[in-house]
């Protein structure tokens, strides 16, 4: 009869005689806050406008090439790094370089690819060299400033061209010389003054030296340009 009784009896009788001790602990944490708003919540970008994104990314790249004319209010350019202001300043600078082959026979076709691997390439490279030296900025926040600091180069090619359709005399080479020796100046000064402050005091020069020689070679491409007739 015990087993007949026991087998009319439901089968999740016996959990309502099982209680929990106020003494044990329970993981986790189930309360759900009702009205707060979360971080993400504020800045979340989902139901955005498409030309609210577009403004808002454009503000921002304008805001780091100010960044870069005034190096000391460059907090928000190592915060709040992007490579769509590298990618712009290179894409300008290599259109305005291509066609200046020095053979007249050739229509300076593969100067947009050459430009283009020699800026991206040298960013790796001195980026490489700026975190094995012990750098403490990350990958793409180095890409983001050597990219950045692009600008003032490639003003000067625009004042290099614009000069070039007036002449190109002996006055004409001294104003290039002159716009090119300071572009790459401030371009070098802007970059070092991003990046010394996130290497190890006694490897300062080691990362300077490749960030003065990548800037040198870009400056050189501007200084002798001559546009193919």
């Amino acid at each position: 009869m015990a087993e007949v009784d026991d087998s009319n009896k439901p089968l999740f009788a016996g959990l309502s005689d099982v209680s929990i001790s106020e003494d044990i602990p329970v993981e986790g944490e189930i309360t759900v806050p009702v009205g707060s708003s979360s971080q993400d919540d504020v800045y979340s970008t989902l139901d955005e406008p498409v030309k609210e994104t577009i403004l808002r990314d454009l503000k921002a790249v304008g805001k780091k090439f100010v960044h870069v004319m005034y190096p000391r209010k460059s907090s928000a350019l190592l915060r709040d790094w992007d490579l769509w202001g590298p990618l712009l300043l290179c894409v300008t600078l290599a259109l305005m370089l291509q066609g200046g082959s020095a053979d007249s026979k050739d229509d300076g076709g593969p100067q947009f690819a050459e430009v283009f691997v020699i800026i991206w390439f040298g960013s790796v490279v001195i980026t490489l060299n700026s975190k094995l030296l012990g750098g403490t900025i990350s990958f793409f926040q180095s890409l983001c400033v050597l990219g950045y600091c692009i600008l003032p180069l490639t003003v000067a090619m625009i004042v290099c061209r614009l000069v070039l359709l007036v002449g190109s005399g002996t006055v004409g080479f001294i104003v290039r010389l002159i716009m090119v020796v300071a572009s790459f100046s401030w371009s070098t000064f802007a970059s070092t003054a991003f990046l010394a402050d996130s290497q190890p005091p006694n490897r300062k020069a080691l990362v300077v030296y490749p960030i003065f020689l990548f800037y040198f070679v870009i400056g050189w491409m501007i200084l002798t340009f001559s546009p193919s007739s």
